[in-house]
């Protein structure tokens, strides 16, 4: 199952038909669940009109989804040895299709939450198998090709979601959103049993379930209290103090039964591996720079600027090119300078995001699309370079487990600094309207003006609405900046660690 199909030693002519019809069928399957990730969060406001429900309700849609896709995605090498990849990858794909159906068939909110869990547990085998099989069966000086390839599915995906769900939901309603997951989904599962014909091997690997259920535990208690923290006062809650005490206890158990085990649930050995711990840290900062401006532009553009739900996915979609203008250039400086290349992703990422810290309130389409493609462009040229180090000296029969910790760290870096960036822009909106509501007064003469807004008048409750509602407006938009610049400080952070890689002996 792990042998390469073929070694020849020629560039992208060398790809045999085979391998790019595997090629084809990870695409499409990271396409359907990069679409998902960003997917709900757009149709978020519609859905919670439909199903009657308070803000903090509709929020397990998301938070519960999120931490379905942890607990599972480490469970994806023991999956693949005991189901073999075909098996897994058709059984992950069709039950993720029928979790979309069920999402947008849901008439409550029990199902539609029940039913994103499935989604989420479904679809966390995706990327970290899809990512494996490429590994394992290219040789390794394609590497660059099939992971760049690969990687239009994976980065692309959260941005063709907005898009394609923001004009089925105008058009017919958010279920209409889920629903348009089908037809794609059916393609990948032909796709698939055809592609991995033959790649049926299974093997009787024991499963240590003390280490899986220590490991879930504390990824769940970490993620409800960032989740949930805002909302419940934090330690004041008795549901945060037992989230947080649990969640602590369980992964003190895993980090003991993995160095004490003889058969860990998660390989440790893995950490011994410079370049793939570092690559663990990159895949984190990664994850936490891509999805946190997906998830931050909708609701700004929407509540302070008022833009429809089709002009915001397509301000969104400049992230798209941006990741395919690097794939210009990608696979030659993966095998020239790769480390050069991370640190340029990164900085270019940092400079994306510092530019969205100088926005204020009248930020212009113009300066959205640039930037956003601008982040795009730095996110694909580091995370090519990035991962075929990250594995270039992993051992083969690892690559399945690494990948999965791979993407479990890209998927919990981006929610948990989602979780962070959305409590800053709570905190800071909340700090700053109390800060500029203090000038707001009678014996302010800037208000006395006669040049302002006549709507802005201090002797009428219409007028006090009104100011009010501007200084949210201002208030609001200094917390974006303050999560933006958040942004950008983790991603300067972040551009020294390509050059500790070690770079591979070529082969």
């Amino acid at each position: 199952m792990s042998a390469t199909l073929a070694e020849p030693q020629g560039g992208i002519f060398s790809i045999s038909g085979r391998m790019w019809l595997i090629l084809l069928m990870v695409q499409l399957a990271n396409l359907l669940f990069g679409m998902t990730i960003t997917l709900a969060n757009l149709v978020l406001p519609e859905m919670r009109g439909t199903l009657s429900a308070t803000q903090d309700e509709i929020s397990w849609v998301i938070t519960l989804n999120l931490v379905a896709t942890a607990v599972v995605t480490p469970m994806t090498g023991w999956l693949s040895s005991r189901l073999g990849w075909r098996r897994l990858m058709f059984g992950t794909v069709f039950g993720f299709v029928c979790a979309s159906f069920l999402c947008g068939m849901a008439n409550s909110l029990e199902m539609l939450i029940a039913s994103r869990v499935l989604q989420g547990a479904f679809g966390a085998p995706i990327m970290p198998l899809g990512q494996a099989i490429l590994i394992a069966t290219f040789p390794r000086h394609l590497h660059a090709t099939a992971l760049v390839m690969w990687g239009i599915g994976s980065v692309f995906g959260p941005v063709l979601g907005p898009i394609l769900g923001s004009y089925a939901t105008e058009a017919y309603d958010w279920r209409a959103a889920f629903f348009m997951i089908i037809p794609p989904g059916i393609a990948a599962l032909t796709c698939i049993w055809f592609a991995l014909a033959g790649f049926e091997e299974r093997r009787a690997v024991k499963f240590d379930w003390i280490g899986f259920l220590a490991l879930s535990t504390a990824i769940v208690g970490l993620q409800l209290i960032c989740d949930r923290g805002q909302r419940l006062d934090w330690f004041d809650s008795t549901e945060i103090i037992l989230c947080a005490i649990i969640g602590a206890v369980a992964f003190w158990v895993f980090a003991v039964h993995c160095l004490t085990a003889d058969a860990p649930f998660l390989n440790p050995r893995l950490l011994l591996d410079r370049n793939f711990t570092i690559g663990l840290a990159l895949s984190a900062v990664n994850g936490m720079l891509a999805f946190t401006s997906l998830s931050l532009f909708p609701t700004l553009l929407h509540d302070l600027r008022d833009y429809p739900n089709d002009a915001i996915g397509t301000l969104i979609a400049a992230r798209g090119i941006g990741n395919w203008t690097a794939f210009l250039v990608i696979i030659w400086l993966t095998r020239i300078a790769p480390r050069f290349a991370i640190a340029c992703g990164m900085a270019f990422q940092a400079g994306a995001s510092f530019w969205m810290s100088t926005f204020d309130i009248n930020v212009t389409q113009h300066e959205v699309f640039l930037s956003n493609l601008m982040q795009g462009f730095g996110q694909s040229i580091a995370f090519t370079p990035m991962t075929v180090m990250a594995f270039s000296t992993l051992p083969r029969h690892l690559a399945t487990e690494g990948s999965a910790v791979f993407t479990l760290m890209r998927n919990f870096g981006s929610s948990l600094f989602i979780s962070l960036a959305v409590l800053m822009l709570i905190r800071s909106t909340t700090a700053n309207y109390a800060r500029l509501t203090e000038n707001i007064t009678p014996f302010n003469e800037v208000l006395l003006f006669p040049g302002l807004p006549a709507l802005w008048s201090l002797d009428t409750s219409t007028g006090l609405a009104r100011i009010s509602a501007e200084i949210t407006r201002q208030a609001s938009m200094i917390g974006y900046v303050n999560a933006f610049t958040l942004m950008t400080l983790v991603a300067c952070l972040s551009v020294p660690l390509g050059f500790l890689m070690r770079r591979p002996s070529a082969t």
